[in-house]
């Protein structure tokens, strides 16, 4: 199959836009560590309508340094999900603290509020909900599950989206029901920085505390410092991490963050045209976007009905669709199955998930040829294998 003919299952849309804003970086006297960081927090944080907004290296980074500040460490539990990558639980592992996973609601592959509640304890430190595909969790539901856990929320798919709570619409990230929401600005995400992350919350403590980890646990703020013998004066106040973001990568984030609802809306207007295409099709299943959810579709997920997913999988990537899988159930991990973090058999929606699940592309630089297309051999490879 030529290159020319192979759909991705997402890609990043750069523009010319996009290439000013980095090359005006280039000519500045500033490539990290400058203007332009301050300047995305400030709309990234206005974005997402919470108070303060903390830019680092990656998504992974962003979880770990969430993890640090809320004051996991061992002994502690922290719930998340299994249908997830595997950087959500490690960064409870980073602090020492154990993941627990909870099974998940089918029609969604979100994180069910029931697992949550059935595995809330005495040692349970946290909640790392995951906002699977775009779609937001029930996180009022979440919320009042326990007021002694600390919840980060992972929407790393999740940039755009909404959901309603008595009437009121809330976007992800703006930490109405949640201590923390991490976001990621990998290629395939939302918005673009070639790498990045962003941690949004609405505690000024939390959001010093992160900005101090992501440097080494240094400050040179005057308020903070326990000495300023001069203006060379700065302090190492705890361990922390090289996990700063260069202004290079925040004046491109910045530059797409301008066109995110373009991008979300485009991603909305190929769901409904997948949605439409295969409502009918009994070889396929999707997952549901809750009524009082405004998902903002990373990615696609079909679930296979009456055909075998890996023939599935390999008979789309043989037309040139580069179909994924999202995600193989952490537990399945060779070094979680030696840390005994669970079997199949304890997460039976995630293992019937895991074994129906193909993402198929979509992305907002996707053209109508291409959509077409997708559709058009989905439905003719399920016709084909079930007969």
């Amino acid at each position: 199959m030529s290159s020319d003919n192979f759909i991705p299952y997402g890609r990043q849309l750069i523009d010319a836009e996009d290439i000013r804003a980095v090359i005006k970086i280039l000519k500045s006297d500033w490539l990290t560590q400058g203007p332009a960081v301050d300047q995305f927090e400030r709309e990234f944080a206005a974005f997402c309508g919470a108070r303060y907004a903390v830019a680092v290296s990656s998504g992974t980074a962003a979880l770990h340094l969430s993890a640090i500040a809320a004051g996991f460490g061992p002994g502690d539990e922290v719930i998340t999900t299994p249908i997830t990558f595997v950087a959500t639980s490690n960064s409870i592992l980073y602090t020492g603290a154990t993941p627990f996973f909870a099974d998940i609601d089918p029609e969604t592959a979100c994180i069910d509020i029931k697992n949550i509640s059935s595995r809330i304890n005495g040692r349970t430190r946290g909640i790392i909900p995951v906002h699977f595909a775009g779609q937001p969790c029930d996180m009022e539901a979440i919320a009042g599950l326990s007021k002694k856990v600390t919840i980060i929320e992972d929407a790393a798919h999740a940039l755009g989206a909404q959901y309603k709570v008595q009437g009121k619409w809330f976007k992800v990230g703006s930490c109405a029901h949640s201590d923390m929401t991490i976001f990621s600005l990998h290629p395939v995400k939302h918005i673009a920085a070639g790498e990045g992350g962003v941690i949004t919350t609405n505690s000024s403590e939390l959001a010093s505390r992160l900005r101090m980890l992501r440097t080494h646990g240094i400050t040179r703020e005057n308020a903070l410092m326990e000495q300023n013998p001069g203006p060379w004066w700065y302090e190492m106040q705890e361990l922390g991490y090289n996990y700063r973001i260069t202004d290079i990568q925040c004046a491109l984030a910045a530059s797409q963050l301008k066109k995110i609802e373009g991008f979300v809306e485009r991603r909305r207007e190929i769901v409904k045209k997948y949605n439409e295409a295969f409502k009918d099709n009994p070889y396929i299943e999707v997952l549901t976007e809750r009524s009082w959810a405004r998902s903002s579709w990373h990615i696609y997920v079909i679930l296979c009905k009456g055909v075998d997913r890996d023939r599935m999988f390999h008979a789309l990537r043989a037309e040139g669709l580069g179909v994924n899988v999202h995600y193989i159930p952490v537990y399945r991990q060779p070094f979680y199955v030696k840390k005994g973090s669970g079997s199949p058999s304890d997460f039976p929606e995630s293992e019937n998930y895991y074994n129906k699940a193909i993402t198929i592309p979509l992305f907002p630089a996707m053209t109508e040829r291409q959509v077409a297309r997708v559709i058009d051999t989905v439905n003719t490879c399920a016709k084909d294998l079930a007969t």
